[in-house]
Order: C-alpha cells, then sequence, then structure tokens
C-alpha cells in the first residue's frame, strides 16, 4: 500500500493566532469558497485525505486567537462534487450527537463522493461543551468513550441494516425494497437504544472507514478494538516508532489490523529561515512560545517530504497527517511544494477504503440472514 497522504483542516490553521496572518483569508472562513479553495487545490496536488476537524468550543483563549468554526460535515458535503480522488472525512462527535443522525450524515457523504468519505470519531469534554448543548452534566473520559464505542457499533450496524441488494425497484410490482433485506440493529445499551433499521442504503464502501486519534488511554483502546485508522501524535520519529508498535500490539490482542498516521505540524517556505520567521511571528502575535501537540516541523519543502519519508520508513507508520499551523499559507506550500515530492504520481482514484488496502466488509445480518436462508 502507498503512503498516504492526509491534510487536516482547521479553520485558518492550528495556531490560535493563525487569522492575523495577512494570508489567511480569515475574512472567507465562513464561506464556502475558502474551503473549496483549499480542498480542491489538495485534490489536484495529489492529497490523499481532508481531515475536517468539528471542535464544540474554540480553543481556550489566547490573546490574538480567533473562534468559531463551521460543520464538518455540511463542508464535506459542499465540496464533495468538487472534488475528484481526495477523501473527505469529517468529525462528527458522539457525545451530544445521536448516532442515528450520524450514520446517516456519513452514509450520504459517502454516496455524494461515490465511496469517499470516512468518519474521525472524537467526544465532548468538559462543562462549556456540556453547557453550550444543554443535554447533561459533564463526564469522565472513560464514561465519554465506552458511549463512543456504543455509538460505533450502533453507527457500523445501521450501515449494515440494509443489505448490498436491499434495494429490487420493481415497477410492475411497486416494490422499491425487499423488506427481507432490511434488518433491525435492536441495540439497547447504557447511553441509547436504537432499533433501526436506518433510512439510508448501505453506503457504497458498506462502512466508511473510522478514525480515531489517540490521545488518551480510553480513546486507544477504542480505537485498537474498533476504529480503521489511528492517529497518533509523537514528539520525535523514534517515539512516534514506540507509539505506533504499540498501536499495533493492542489492536492485535483484538484479532484486527489497524492503520496508522502520525500527525506532523507544519510551517513551510521557500526557506528555513523564512519558515522560522513565520514561526516567530505568529508566537509574538499570541505572546507566548507555540507548544506543539505531536511532531513540529519548521523549514522548506523537500525537508518535509524527507521527514515524511523518515517516518514511513523508519516508523512504521502508514502515512502523514500533515497539520498547517496558517492554513491558507500552508496548503499552498503543501500543494506546491510538498506532495509532488511525495506523491509525484498521484493514486489512482477510488473508494478510501481501497486505498487504505481494507477490504470492504461483509453486512453482519446479511452473513447471518444468508445462514438462515
Amino acid at each position: 500500500m502507498p503512503p498516504i497522504h492526509a491534510v487536516e483542516l482547521a479553520e485558518t490553521g492550528v495556531h490560535p493566532a493563525a487569522w492575523r496572518r495577512a494570508d489567511s483569508r480569515a475574512e472567507e472562513v465562513f464561506t464556502a469558497r475558502y474551503w473549496t479553495d483549499a480542498i480542491t487545490a489538495l485534490d489536484d496536488a495529489g492529497a490523499d485525505i481532508a481531515f475536517l476537524p468539528d471542535p464544540f468550543v474554540p480553543p481556550a483563549p489566547v490573546p490574538g486567537s480567533a473562534s468559531g468554526a463551521l460543520e464538518a460535515v455540511a463542508i464535506a458535503a459542499r465540496v464533495s462534487a468538487l472534488t475528484r480522488r481526495i477523501a473527505l472525512v469529517p468529525t462528527a462527535t458522539v457525545t451530544h450527537t445521536e448516532p442515528f443522525h450520524v450514520s446517516k450524515a456519513i452514509a450520504t457523504l459517502d454516496f455524494t463522493t461515490l465511496g469517499r468519505a470516512g468518519w474521525q470519531v472524537d467526544v465532548s469534554r468538559g462543562d462549556d461543551v456540556a453547557s453550550h448543548v444543554g443535554r447533561g452534566p459533564a463526564r469522565p473520559e472513560q464514561s465519554l468513550w465506552a458511549e463512543a464505542a456504543d455509538a460505533i457499533d450502533v453507527v457500523t450496524r445501521l450501515w449494515d441494516s440494509w443489505e448490498d441488494d436491499a434495494e429490487i425497484r420493481d415497477v410492475a410490482t411497486g416494490r422499491f425494497v425487499d423488506r427481507d433485506k432490511l434488518h433491525y440493529v435492536d441495540f439497547v445499551g447504557e447511553y441509547f437504544s436504537v432499533k433501526g433499521p436506518s433510512i439510508t442504503p448501505r453506503p457504497p464502501q458498506g462502512r466508511p472507514p473510522v478514525v480515531i486519534g489517540s490521545g488518551t488511554a480510553e480513546s486507544v483502546r477504542t480505537a485498537a478494538a474498533l476504529a480503521d485508522v489511528v492517529r497518533v501524535s509523537a514528539p520525535s520519529v523514534v517515539d512516534t516508532a514506540r507509539v505506533t508498535a504499540e498501536i499495533h500490539d493492542r489492536a492485535a490482542s483484538f484479532g484486527r489490523v489497524v492503520r496508522v498516521l502520525v500527525d506532523v505540524e507544519t510551517i513551510v517556505a521557500p526557506t528555513r529561515r523564512e519558515a522560522e520567521t513565520d514561526l516567530d511571528a505568529l508566537e509574538s502575535i499570541a505572546q507566548r512560545t507555540y507548544e506543539p501537540s505531536s511532531l513540529l516541523y519548521v523549514g522548506d519543502g523537500p525537508g518535509l517530504a524527507a521527514l515524511t519519508g523518515e517516518l514511513v520508513a523508519g516508523a512504521g507508520v502508514d502515512g502523514v497527517t500533515y497539520r498547517p499551523l496558517a492554513l491558507a499559507s500552508g496548503v499552498r506550500h503543501l500543494a506546491r511544494d510538498v506532495l509532488p515530492l511525495v506523491q509525484p504520481v498521484p493514486v489512482p482514484g477510488g473508494t478510501l477504503r481501497e486505498r487504505l488496502g481494507l477490504a470492504r466488509p461483509v453486512s453482519v445480518f446479511a452473513a447471518a440472514a444468508k445462514e438462515i436462508r
């Protein structure tokens, strides 16, 4: 499987002061054109995945920070018809969102992209989010990820609830679906009960890939048991190799194989000196030293391409997720100076599961029904 090259598109960038840059296009961040320009540029340059985060509250305020965000699934839907090969993976948090709605939204995106959709699962932490939504008090991490595991279970069951050939569209008899090939999911758990079936046919990929970040011990356990792709954060190549090995070992304990992508926060410029100047300017605006949550790369395009190759060859990851500190300029440099080096011949279009080397799963209900029949 060729290495995966993904990009996370976070408002004006990962750095909270990115919107203050003259080239940030911050005045356009709530327009469709801002997002279509960025994602189509990455699509044309050969990027494999666009990750779209979806925070329920803005990051902790610092001097010069901005707030506000559009809804990730809606952004993905808007750009789906304008892209040819890049996969669209929005975050849909499960703490304050019903799994039935998530399953329908991601299935719909999979149809509109012809199989290029995925779902990044996250939880909503803290009193701020709980009070914003108003459904209940904040809960501990273990409870949040236990609910997330149930939500993933329900969503995948709902995707499976239509057999692949459930639509018969028999004009003569007036039967659109074969009712025997629609199945109740009948899930009853601690956090919700869902009868099903879905009202949306089975997605083109059967089950769009599930992505989880490895930020906490609870998320790692859930990812190893249920995710198709795990995003990891680590401060160095050596640490990346160690974390990746731990993820694979934990997944193997569940009898599973997962794909691992490592996050790399980036400031790319024509020269390393210019990139360092860009970072200094952001830190000056924010009045604090920037503290990355994963690997931080500050330099030119060839240097980032070399780091990507080192991570894939030396750390055992299946690919990299670039996280530009300043999005507009970051996308421009990734598309022009990095992706042509790491992906000189873009992988042909196809489904996201095919890009990840994952087989299309058989519906659990269809398999059970086949045994009965």
